[in-house]
């Protein structure tokens, strides 16, 4: 099986080449192989894969036709990580990469006829997010993307509409598409590793520093994790796998809410745990405040997925006993990760 692979630098695509390297060989789309190339390598047999069956193709996601090679031969499954990430984004740079680079993948897949595994995040499955934002059904011409930009930011705005762009281009083409669409992404389940990209270091650094007074939004909200590791098996079989669901969920039910998440992590890093809650109408009024953002660590578009609303994992749940997939238990993930935060400062 050729397998082709977007974001492979990143912190959730190290883990997926880690995971499908022990089996099949892997052809990562890079800006730059020959310098890239063998740091991945190594970061992949790190993370107890075979570095050697990974291989580099080079191209780029905000180029025309992703900058590849015209003689690329046609992967069986392609596995769509890449993406811009920052609080903030500028809405156009956004776009060019997480959309419009988004959907020349999907023409790739289509024109080849690849399984396409495409990552997309846990909020579309928030149908009351989704309607507030105007986002109805699943046909993009029918979306003010501009007002959806204007309310959640350049990143989420991007990626709701990358997603809905795609599901419509597989509706109305021959394209095998599988969403994965994953929460907010812990560390290991067994070294509690995190990229200090990842929102949930910016909480644990935010709670290891004292900028936690109060905890955002009521009894009821929580930030839904997904383990680092199990998601990247989950990606794999969706990859390889004969049958698979047209989306999974990568979301652990079991997960505490906001309060008993912090609770966890501040027992590991010897602060004590907020008890308070703050609305986050409120929170969000003081974080338009010029240079309070940055003060506390915490951008606006962040509050949008702490939440109150709970999630139906029952067709991933389906599909991870058929895989003989497990996920790992949440609050030891927790504990992990807070455990190596605190070792590496």
């Amino acid at each position: 099986m050729t397998l082709l692979i977007t974001g492979a630098t990143g912190f959730i695509g190290r883990h997926v080449c880690a995971r499908l390297t022990r089996s099949h060989d892997l052809y990562a789309v890079l800006r730059q192989p020959e310098t890239q190339l063998p740091t991945l390598r190594q970061q992949v047999s790190d993370l107890g894969g075979q570095g050697d069956r990974l291989y580099a193709v080079k191209g780029d996601l905000d180029l025309p036709g992703l900058g590849l090679p015209e003689d690329l031969e046609a992967p069986e499954a392609i596995i769509h990580l890449g993406a811009r990430f920052a609080w903030q984004l500028d809405p156009a740079t956004a776009h060019r990469t997480n959309v419009a680079g988004s959907l020349a993948v999907a023409e790739l897949a289509r024109r080849h006829q690849s399984r396409l595994v495409f990552v997309s995040g846990f909020m579309l499955e928030n149908h009351d997010h989704l309607r507030r934002l105007g986002i109805n059904n699943d046909d993009p011409e029918r979306v003010d993307w501009r007002r959806v930009y204007r309310l959640v930011g350049g990143y989420e705005a991007s990626k709701l509409e990358a997603a809905i762009r795609v599901r419509a281009l597989a509706s109305s083409g021959d394209l095998d598409l599988v969403e994965v669409q994953p929460a907010t992404v812990a560390g290991h389940s067994d070294t509690g590793s995190l990229d200090t990209s990842q929102p949930l270091f910016a909480l644990l650094d935010n709670l290891a520093r004292g900028r936690m007074a109060m905890i955002p939004g009521s009894p009821e909200h929580w930030l839904p994790l997904v383990a680092v590791d199990h998601l990247a098996s989950l990606m794999a079989v969706a990859a390889t796998s004969d049958r698979v669901p047209e989306r999974l969920l990568a979301l652990d039910p079991a997960t505490p809410s906001l309060k008993g998440l912090l609770a966890i992590a501040a027992e590991l890093l010897g602060r004590r745990a907020p008890q308070r809650h703050v609305p986050m109408p409120l929170l969000a009024l003081l974080l338009r405040l010029p240079g309070l953002p940055r003060l506390m660590n915490t951008w606006p578009e962040a509050l949008n997925f702490i939440q109150p609303t709970r999630f139906d994992t029952a067709i991933t749940d389906a599909f991870l006993r058929e895989q003989g997939l497990a996920r790992p238990s949440i609050e030891a993930v927790i504990v992990a990760t807070a455990r190596w935060y605190r070792q590496r400062q």
